[in-house]
C-alpha cells in the first residue's frame, strides 16, 4: 500500500522539483533585497559626507574669498603718454573690517615667451617698492578701496607687454591679465654689412641703435594686417623668425600660397644669423630735412646737424615721422646709421609712385658728397 503508481511517483517528484525552485527564488530575492538595502545605506552614507564636505567647504576660514578682475584686458597708448593698467579686487564681506590681513599689491611684466616674470611694483599698507626702470614713474591709482590699478607715467618702448595684477590677503590670493598695446610702425632692418648678418642679441641691439626695439610677434602681425610686406625674414622679441607676406610670389614661400606671416621657427640665438623686425612709437622732438647749399658727405652730414643744435636722425625716428606724423619729402639724405633714405607719404611720380613708403637708397660710400641729411632736435 505504500507503493506508489509511476503517475504518481512522477506527480510528487514534479512538486518537490517546483518546491526547491520556488524556494531558491526566494532565497535569491531576499540576496537581493538585501544588497540593495546595503547599496542604499551606502549611497545615503555617500551623500551625506558629500554633503557634509560642502558644508564645511563653504564655511571653512580659508574657502576662496577673494576676486581680483580687470575691467579692460587690452589699453592703449603711446611713447612718453601715460597709461592706466585697470585692475580691482573684490572681498568677501564677511570679511571687510576684520583687520586679520592686510591687502598685498603686486604688479609684474610677463615676458614674451612666459618663462619669466619682471618685478614692476609692489603694495602693502603703507610700504611700497618699485622696481628697475619703473622707478619714479608707476604707482597705485587709488580710485577706491578696492582699486589697485596701475599708473604707469613717461610711457617707453620697452613698457609694452602683458602685466599682471596679483592681489593678496592672508592665504587669499587672485590674478588678472592687463595688455599694454602701443601706437607705433613695425619696420624691417638690416646693417651696413647686409642681411642676414644679425644673430638675436646683434639683432636687439640694432634696434636700439635706431631708436627703436625688437618687434614682437603680435606687433609684426598688426603690420601685416595693415599692409606690411616684406621677403626677408627677421627676428622677433620672442626668439622666433619670421616675415610678413601680403602678395604671395615665387620667391617668397610661392606663388600659389595664402597671403599671412610666414614662420621659420626658433633658432640659436648665437649662431643663427637673420634681419630684424623693430618698433618704434611716437617721440618727443621734431624730425626736419636740413636745408643746405650743398650735398654732404657722411661725416658732413653729422657735423650739420649738429651745428643745427640737433643730431643726425636715426631710422627709427624716420620710419615714426612718416608713419605718426605723415612727413613726406622726396630728398634722399643721410642717417645715423650711414643709410640714405627718404619718407614719402604721398606717392607720385618720381617719389615712390605705386605707394606710400620709407625708400630706401642702399649704404653709399660715406665720402660721396651726394646727399642731404635728416636731422633730429630732441625737446627737453
Amino acid at each position: 500500500m505504500y507503493i506508489l503508481s509511476m503517475p504518481l511517483q512522477k506527480l510528487f517528484t514534479g512538486r518537490n522539483l517546483v518546491k526547491k525552485i520556488l524556494v531558491a527564488v526566494k532565497m535569491k530575492c531576499i540576496l537581493f533585497l538585501v544588497l540593495i538595502s546595503l547599496s542604499w545605506a551606502d549611497h545615503l552614507t555617500d551623500n551625506y559626507t558629500l554633503e557634509h564636505d560642502r558644508i564645511i567647504h563653504i564655511q571653512a576660514e580659508n574657502g576662496p574669498r577673494l576676486l581680483v578682475e580687470a575691467e579692460q584686458a587690452k589699453v592703449f597708448s603711446h611713447r612718453g603718454g601715460n597709461v592706466t593698467l585697470p585692475c580691482k579686487f573684490y572681498r568677501d564681506p564677511s570679511t571687510i573690517g576684520s583687520g586679520t590681513h592686510k591687502i598685498r599689491v603686486k604688479w609684474t611684466k610677463l615676458t614674451s615667451d612666459y618663462l619669466k616674470e619682471i618685478d614692476v611694483f609692489v603694495s602693502m599698507g603703507y610700504h611700497k617698492k618699485t622696481y628697475g626702470s619703473y622707478q619714479g614713474r608707476v604707482f597705485l591709482n587709488r580710485g577706491s578701496d578696492n582699486d589697485a590699478s596701475l599708473v604707469i607715467t613717461d610711457i617707453t618702448l620697452e613698457d609694452y607687454g602683458r602685466y599682471k595684477c596679483e592681489v593678496i590677503e592672508g592665504l587669499e590670493d587672485d590674478t588678472a591679465i592687463v595688455a599694454l598695446d602701443l601706437q607705433g610702425v613695425v619696420f624691417p632692418y638690416f646693417p651696413r654689412l647686409g642681411r642676414y648678418n644679425l644673430n638675436f642679441h646683434e639683432a636687439q641691439q640694432a634696434c636700439l641703435d635706431q631708436d627703436s626695439v625688437i618687434a614682437s610677434f603680435d606687433q609684426l602681425y598688426d603690420a601685416w594686417r595693415a599692409g606690411l610686406d616684406w621677403c626677408n625674414a627677421g627676428w622677433l622679441s620672442d626668439g622666433s623668425v619670421q616675415y610678413p607676406i601680403t602678395k604671395p610670389r615665387e620667391p617668397c614661400g610661392g606663388r600659389n600660397t595664402v597671403p599671412g606671416v610666414r614662420n621659420y621657427g626658433f633658432w640659436d640665438k648665437d649662431k643663427s644669423r637673420y634681419d630684424v623686425f623693430c618698433f618704434t612709437s611716437n617721440f618727443n622732438g621734431r624730425f626736419y630735412y636740413l636745408i643746405h647749399p650743398t650735398k654732404l658727405t657722411y661725416d658732413e652730414a653729422v657735423q650739420a646737424c649738429l651745428n643745427d643744435g640737433a643730431q643726425i636722425a636715426k631710422v627709427g625716428q624716420m620710419f615714426a615721422a612718416w608713419k605718426l606724423l605723415g612727413y613726406d619729402r622726396c630728398d634722399a639724405g643721410w642717417l645715423a646709421d650711414g643709410s640714405v633714405r627718404y619718407p614719402i607719404s604721398r606717392p607720385r611720380r618720381r617719389c615712390s609712385p605705386t605707394e606710400a613708403a620709407v625708400r630706401f637708397a642702399g649704404f653709399p660710400d660715406k665720402k660721396h658728397k651726394l646727399y642731404g641729411v635728416y636731422c633730429f632736435r630732441a625737446y627737453n
